[in-house]
């Protein structure tokens, strides 16, 4: 008896032991898995596919990040296609948790009418986004759904009190990722003075320095950006606030890169939902087909791929001649008296790192919510 007890008592323990070596390599575990980095997408999402789209995908189906949400604004499509493109594209890849918020339909000033009789006085402008010609649809239709319309919904809150409130939330963790004119961004500030304080860091897409191009529309103006000369004001008010870091991919290291053949077939390659959307959607154009947006999203999940960076003050001519929206920029020997935060501008890229990353990320496997 004695020693049957003794055998029970001995089981128990070893048990015990061994359930408690078990929950500590599952809390080890947990330990050692690095944080997600959070981020919240602040686009002109136009779709489907297409830079907008691919960048936010990049984004998403790095096992890396958590994206808080996707915040819309007019720019190279009206806000409620860009809306409706967006739900869709995350109904097809299975992630409809991620929650796509709605913008500003509108610049803070600008209106088409401004730039029409603008481009009268000073020439016409190759890409006005939702307001170009040959695309132009009323802002309350659709245009286009070839993937078909969604069926989720947008949240019930607009997307500068969105921004707002996560930042609140997550106070110095969110990375605000903007691939759009920067309206949304422009109105969190004058909501809540703080919104830039407490974001981890701006990075985007946007400006024009110096870019070496035989395009002609920046061979023509080559300080003209679409992205801060769609709303200078609000690129002005985002540029001079007081935020801890700014990265900047701009038109200069843009058009080193190219959506070829070749890359889309690599893509279409794989069989993830994320590579039949762009396998089914995505197309080159006669013009622009750089990867603008997919650059800065690449260079923030892998800044390896950045092979030369300097720093420059930037702000926005707004002026309202002829260099209205243009890219202004400075060094730290010549810059103004008043000005923003000094700006990492990338220069230089591996090429080759980032197509691979670029073909990797929309060929993965959808991460789990």
């Amino acid at each position: 008896m004695k020693n049957k007890l003794i055998h029970a008592c001995t089981f128990l323990v070893a048990t015990k032991l061994a359930a408690i070596s078990l929950l500590w390599l599952v809390c080890a575990s947990a330990w050692c898995q690095p944080a997600k980095r959070k981020i919240i997408i602040d686009q002109d999402g136009a779709g489907p596919a297409g830079t907008d789209q691919q960048s936010i995908l990049m984004l998403i189906q790095s096992p890396e990040t958590e994206v808080l949400g996707l915040t819309m604004v007019t720019g190279d499509q009206w806000l409620k296609a860009e809306v409706a493109h967006t739900l869709r594209m995350l109904e097809l890849i299975g992630r409809t948790d991620i929650p796509v918020v709605a913008g500003a339909e509108y610049p803070l000033v600008r209106r088409q009418e401004d730039t029409e009789l603008w481009e009268k006085q000073y020439g016409t402008v190759a890409w006005v986004g939702a307001w170009t010609p040959r695309f132009f649809h009323p802002h309350d239709q659709l245009g286009d759904m070839p993937e078909g319309q969604p069926t989720t919904k947008p949240l019930d809150e607009d997307a500068a009190h969105f921004l707002v409130r996560m930042v609140h939330k997550y106070p110095h963790e969110i990375t605000i990722y903007e691939g759009g004119p920067m309206t949304n961004l422009a109105l969190a500030i004058s909501i809540e003075p703080e919104f830039a304080e407490l974001a981890k860091e701006l990075v985007f897409m946007g400006g024009s320095i110096n870019p070496k191009t035989d395009d002609p529309e920046f061979i023509s103006a080559p300080h003209r950006e679409f992205n801060l000369w769609f709303d200078p004001e609000a690129a002005h008010i985002v540029l001079r606030a007081p935020w801890k870091r700014i990265v900047c991919t701009t038109v200069d290291i843009s058009v080193k890169t190219r959506l070829t053949q070749d890359l889309l077939d690599r893509v279409k390659a794989g069989h993830t939902p994320a590579a039949r959307y762009i396998g089914t959607y995505g197309r080159l154009y006669s013009q622009y087909n750089f990867l603008w947006d997919e650059l800065a999203a690449a260079a923030w999940l892998d800044p390896g791929l950045i092979t030369a960076r300097e720093t420059r003050y930037l702000d926005v001519d707004l002026d309202r001649g002829s260099t209205n929206g243009n890219t202004l920029a400075w060094t730290a020997s010549n810059k103004p008296g008043i000005i923003g935060p000094p700006v990492e501008v990338q220069v230089d890229l591996d090429t080759e790192r980032f197509y691979k990353l670029f073909v990797d990320l929309l060929t993965a496997p959808t991460p789990k919510p």
